[in-house]
């Protein structure tokens, strides 16, 4: 897997912008991706260094189409923790 496909996008939540304030970043990534992937990719993307890779699996929930219950994809996050002084630019003022 290239390293720019491992990132897909970053997650801008309300629970994740307050954890900035320590340093760490939450991504989507590909399915397939490893913790040394994702590390080489946030590395080689933005420039900073990575101390810390957490990996959650999100399974993916029942959506209804009318009678039918269909299964919605599931999909996998990454938290990034940044060395301390390291900052990734898009972040910021979101």
């Amino acid at each position: 897997m290239h390293l720019y496909e491992v990132l897909r996008r970053p997650l801008i939540t309300e629970k994740y912008t307050a954890l900035q304030a320590y340093g760490k970043y939450a991504f989507e990534v590909a399915g397939e991706a490893t913790k040394p992937q994702i590390k080489q990719a946030v590395e080689k993307a933005f420039k900073v260094e990575v101390t810390a890779v957490n990996v959650i699996r999100v399974a993916g929930s029942r959506r209804r189409l009318g009678m039918r219950h269909l299964p919605a994809h599931p999909w996998k996050k990454a938290v990034v923790t940044l060395k301390p002084g390291d900052k990734i630019e898009i972040f910021e003022g979101v």
